[in-house]
């Protein structure tokens, strides 16, 4: 499986951003989906999931409110809609694929597939 993330950039806090992830799997729908975030000097830690048929979506505490996700199974795509942004949402975001389901899916080991990352850097 491949993750193409892109979305990210340069915002001001209390703006808005989108991220997409494109994955190259045929049977996407089969799939949880989470996205994680890392900032410099810190541990990767979990944002936000949603399941295969994208009925049920879960939530850091830290975004919960001002965070979407959602997935797109006719495109293989999964989106993070992100507002309110915040300094401190400022990370590198990586969308993943689960794989692990005996694996809490906060549990980055959970998910065996990784895009590549897309910054986001927010300005107070």
């Amino acid at each position: 499986v491949q993750l193409q993330a892109s979305g990210g950039g340069l915002v001001q806090a209390g703006g808005s951003l989108r991220l997409s992830c494109a994955a190259s799997e045929r049977t996407f729908s089969s799939y949880a989906m989470g996205w994680f975030r890392q900032a410099p000097g810190k541990e990767r830690e979990f944002v936000a999931a949603i399941n295969g048929q994208g009925d049920s979506t879960y939530y850091a505490d830290s975004v919960k409110g001002r965070f979407t996700i959602s997935r797109d199974n006719a495109k293989n795509t999964v989106s993070l809609q992100m507002s309110g942004l915040k300094p401190e949402d400022t990370a590198a975001y990586y969308c993943a694929v689960r794989t692990l389901y005996r694996v809490d899916y906060l549990n980055p080991s959970a998910y065996a597939y990784w895009g590549q990352g897309t910054q986001v850097t927010v300005s107070s």
